[in-house]
């Protein structure tokens, strides 16, 4: 039989210092019908010469002046032909084996629209500093608020994205949650427990400059979607724009109960 093609954008701006790592890692799949395509920016840091080196293996690639990464993304997909589609981040990178795991899933139960799996933060080196808060979650619960759900490890049908199209351009930050909630609200979707992708925390990403930003764009889908300030989901909203000054300590206490867990992991397993 033949398989489905997968077509996976990555949208790029400036992140040289990563993005050889993220073609390879898409490049290096087992998965052997894979229609790659690149949206840079403009990118004035050398990734473009990253690019050309990998241009025979992809199926587009262009570098122009955007409007940032939803555009870029949503560019992407208008040029993707693949019956599978997902974007990975130029600084983000996909585990062995993600596509073929997510391409089977989606083929076995044609009444899901969408997958995800696990997916772990990293480092600029490369190290795993601790696992993305992810699960099986409804478009009751997004609605209220909950996000368990990793972009980087998210795959779904080409027919379902042009049920939602596109992503909001207007939105900086919470595009891909506000793509969940739309499609989650036309489609069922699942979550496997299977580790895909790796989310790259470092000092310019917008997870560690900008994730203020998140909340005040997610309530606006809140709103658009019906909602009103009476919910959990506002109540949720004014909790963190209080709790919002602490909130980089709480990623940090998560990354420092991950790294006692995998310790203790490891002192458990050289027992036995």
């Amino acid at each position: 039989m033949t398989l489905p093609l997968i077509s996976i954008v990555t949208p790029s701006f400036n992140q040289a210092e990563f993005l050889e790592r993220t073609i390879e890692s898409v490049l290096a799949q087992d998965y052997p019908n894979i229609e790659y395509i690149i949206i840079d920016g403009g990118s004035t840091d050398g990734s473009v010469d990253i690019i050309k080196r990998y241009e025979d293996k992809l199926a587009y690639w262009t570098s122009e002046k955007d409007l940032g990464q939803t555009d870029a993304v949503n560019k992407g997909f208008a040029r993707a032909s693949g019956e599978i589609i997902a974007w990975l981040n130029s600084d983000d990178t996909y585990l062995p084996g993600a596509l073929s795991e997510a391409v089977e899933f989606l083929e076995a139960h044609l009444e899901f629209g969408m997958v995800y799996g696990i997916a772990y933060y990293i480092d600029r080196n490369d190290k795993i500093l601790g696992r993305f808060p992810m699960g099986q979650i409804s478009y009751k619960e997004l609605r209220r608020g909950g996000n368990a759900i990793a972009q980087q490890a998210a795959f779904f049908r080409k027919k379902v994205w042009e049920m939602v199209e596109p992503l909001d351009p207007s939105f900086f930050y919470a595009m891909d949650w506000d793509l969940w909630v739309r499609i989650a609200g036309v489609t069922p979707i699942k979550f496997l427990p299977r580790a895909w992708a790796n989310f790259r925390m470092h000092g310019d990403s917008k997870s560690m400059t900008v994730a203020n930003r998140c909340w005040p764009e997610m309530v606006r889908v809140h709103f658009r979607e019906g909602g009103s300030v009476f919910s959990i989901m506002y109540a949720k909203y004014i909790l963190r724009r209080i709790l919002e000054p602490v909130m980089p300590l709480r990623m940090k206490l998560r990354f420092l109960r991950f790294s006692i867990e995998e310790r203790l992991r490891g002192n458990r397993s050289g027992v036995e």
